[in-house]
């Protein structure tokens, strides 16, 4: 295979996945039906949120749980054709073979990274390791380490911070022994003991006990494990649920979300910091000509403007709304929300229609 119809194979197969702690990158492997990713990646969470090429941002559960090799599975989106993805041979790997890194740095879509293999058995934590070149950074963990016949060998899983591309892949070896293990018990919530390496489940766990060695487990649980928000991070979720928005998938981060509305992208920050909430509805482009026109507009617009207020990012339009904390309600927040959101769209348009602007460029 070429190197283009390498990257070209994975892109459907790389996800990205996201909890209120982290974010990272899985992959999903035909011969399992599973989405395999980092154990650090969803740590001490039952349900993430997954986005593929080929589906929308959704939640799905964590049915394995390994702490001694740092892997996890998730279930796949329903009825979700993938590409096949295959396991390729650890023992083959020699030191110099070139090799591949897909993942989502940085929460960057999709973004691929050569390298070769400096050496193919790092010991680390009393385990192999594939150490690489190729450039991994946060968001990286979990995603495959691919050959050159377009095989996975590896999962990115932690980097030396401080050091010149000095990144690690946890072997397919060890990936390929976790899934036959887990094969058996597919659909079930398993966790790896971390002192014997016996796989606990409901059916042997021994009261809150490994039945092999009596360590204390903590089972997946699926029980309301969503955050729960309090403060002013509540309102802003109230004021979503309001709009008719799904609050647990608009929420990106930390007292962040993002929600679509017509052809806008609207994103809302709140900052303990300064005690100040922004929305920005993120329109269309700037055009490649008349650009002169597009500002006289734009400012002409700040003037008559109330409580909002043009910008430009790079080359996106943006229009924003701001509050000062103690002044947000559900009701004061729904009404800004969807003042904003109304603007936002028509402003779209007219800059479109009017102004030849471009249409916002989304990741695919």
């Amino acid at each position: 295979m070429t190197l283009s119809e390498i990257i070209e194979s994975f892109k459907i197969s790389v996800i990205q996945i996201a909890t209120q702690q982290s974010t990272g990158t899985g992959f999903y492997l035909n011969d399992y039906n599973l989405i395999i990713t980092n154990q650090h990646v969803i740590k001490d969470n039952g349900e993430v949120s997954i986005k593929g090429k080929n589906f929308d941002k959704q939640f799905t559960k964590v049915v394995f749980y390994d702490s001694k090799y740092d892997i996890a599975f998730l279930m796949p989106p329903n009825e979700i054709h993938f590409p096949e993805i295959k396991l390729g041979d650890y023992k083959k790997l020699r030191d110099g073979d070139d090799i591949l890194a897909i993942g989502h740095p940085y929460g960057l879509n999709y973004s691929s990274t050569q390298g070769v293999i400096s050496r193919v058995d790092r010991v680390q934590n009393g385990l192999n390791y594939i150490q690489i070149d190729a450039a991994i950074n946060p968001g990286n963990s979990g995603g495959p380490l691919v050959n050159m016949q377009g095989e996975v060998v590896g999962v990115n899983t932690f980097i030396i911070r401080g050091g010149d591309n000095l990144g690690f892949a946890l072997p397919s070896d060890y990936l390929k022994e976790a899934l036959e293990q887990y094969a058996p018990m597919r659909g079930s919530s398993v966790v790896r003991c971390h002192s014997c390496s016996t796989l606990v489940h409901e059916g042997n766990i021994d009261g809150e006990y490994c039945p092999n060695c009596g360590t204390k487990i903590e089972l997946i649980t699926y029980k309301d494990k969503k955050a729960e928000t309090t403060g002013i991070a509540k309102t802003i979720e109230d004021i979503l649920q309001k709009l008719g928005k799904d609050k647990e998938l608009a929420r990106s981060s930390t007292n962040n979300w993002e929600v679509k509305e017509g052809s806008a992208t609207i994103r809302i920050s709140y900052s303990p910091e300064n005690y100040f909430i922004v929305a920005d509805a993120f329109l269309c482009q700037l055009p490649r000509q008349n650009i002169g026109q597009v500002y006289e507009f734009l400012l002409r617009e700040n003037y008559n403007l109330k409580s909002m207020l043009f910008s430009v990012s790079q080359h996106d339009i943006v229009l924003s709304s701001l509050t000062y904390d103690m002044d947000m309600t559900v009701e004061s927040g729904e009404r800004m929300l969807k003042e904003l959101m109304m603007k936002a769209d028509y402003y779209d348009n007219i800059l479109i229609e009017q102004f030849g602007c471009s249409p916002k460029l989304e990741e695919s």
